[in-house]
């Protein structure tokens, strides 16, 4: 007599291993395999092996969304992690969600307001970022004039929109706001104009490929030497490799980890991963390394709950899973949000690395509650 043995549970992860965003996605690749790797060797899902599936996103809209349908329709995979862009999100959503109805899980960091049954986001949003760390920064620093540099798509624009509102609250001024195509690299006007208006503050939302150029640029100009403050939320210790350490220097983020947060768990989350993968794809959050590690812990949680693969119940359960130990400390999602309510740090570029300057503590997402399916 023999025994059926159970299908393996599918995931199905979509990043950037090519293209102008591959440091990040080899290293969301890289979490991903750790993860599971780990969840196997203690015996798998509810006795099951998970197969995990990567397919390489190329920082290309059209290739992610041909991959989220060969996931589906070839490796028919349980749930898909992934995207970077919040239209490479909008693209798998097409294949996995809208046609498919299969769960489908968002790690980047991003700028909210994605509200849907079927679809659960790992990464930080404004209410995050932009809430707690424009006042703060005002504060410490006295700044109040504010320009905004930033690539043309959603996300900056809905991010943009935040900081208007808290530079407002706080008495200061937007002095200047532009946007430019993704591969847009001369920014020399752009520059002239940020050091004419007196502004005191740079919020770049400007992307590879034209992110380094603008640095570049700006740092010649004379903005840092002057005593103007950079920032940039989705900056982190990857982001750091891309340019030199003077163009950055004192750059502040805002991000639910970073490499020098010193919890025991995350020490030694980020040592394994190191000893595992060596190199340049280092583990970082605004690379969605840590909303990757969330995504899969949170539904290894929801699938014990549930006791089976059945979306339905995984759904129930992921709404108000949690893990207690995680990169940056605890988290869980809000019920009802689909969100993440998650530590927050800031942290400042000094000498080629982030050091942490506050650590928030526990934000709520405050996002839309989502309506049943």
């Amino acid at each position: 007599m023999t025994t059926a043995i159970s299908r393996p549970a599918r995931v199905g992860v979509i990043t950037d291993q090519s293209g102008a965003l591959s440091f990040m996605g080899i290293a969301n690749a890289n979490v991903a395999k750790m993860v599971v790797r780990d969840i196997n060797a203690r015996g798998g899902l509810l006795g099951r092996p998970i197969s995990l599936y990567i397919e390489d996103s190329a920082t290309d809209d059209d290739t992610a969304r041909i991959a989220a349908a060969r996931l589906i329709e070839e490796a028919q995979v349980d749930v898909v992690i992934g995207g970077i862009y919040s239209s490479t999100r909008q693209a798998i959503k097409g294949p996995v969600v809208d046609q498919a109805g299969r769960l489908y899980i968002y790690p980047e960091q991003y700028e909210g307001q994605e509200c849907h049954p079927l679809i659960f986001c790992t990464g930080p949003v404004p209410a995050q970022q932009i809430e707690p760390f424009v006042p703060w920064l005002m504060q410490q620093t006295g700044a109040r004039k504010f320009y905004l540099p930033s690539a043309d798509y959603i996300w900056p624009h809905t991010l943009n929109k935040k900081v208007r509102e808290a530079v407002s609250t706080g008495g200061g001024e937007i002095v200047g706001e532009e946007y430019f195509p993704l591969d847009h690299t001369d920014y020399q006007r752009v520059v002239a104009d940020i050091m004419a208006t007196g502004a005191e503050v740079v919020f770049n939302t400007i992307v590879p490929p034209g992110l380094t150029p603008f640095l570049e640029q700006l740092h010649n100009a004379g903005f840092g030497a002057r005593g103007g403050r950079l920032v940039c939320t989705y900056f982190d210790e990857n982001f750091l490799n891309l340019a030199p350490p003077e163009h950055v220097e004192g750059l502040y983020g805002c991000l639910d980890y970073y490499r020098s947060v010193q919890d025991r768990f995350s020490i030694q989350l980020l040592n394994r991963y190191e000893a595992l993968y060596p190199g340049s794809a280092m583990f970082t959050a605004g690379s969605a390394c840590s909303g990757t590690y969330r995504a899969l812990k949170f539904w290894e949680a929801a699938v014990n709950e549930a006791g089976s693969l059945n979306q339905d119940d995984v759904i129930a359960a992921l709404d108000h899973a949690a893990i207690s130990e995680g990169p940056g400390g605890p988290a869980a999602m809000v019920p009802g949000q689909h969100h993440v309510r998650m530590n927050m740090y800031i942290a400042r570029a000094e000498s080629g690395r982030f050091e942490v300057v506050k650590n928030l503590g526990q934000i709520d997402p405050d996002e839309y509650e989502v309506a049943p399916g």
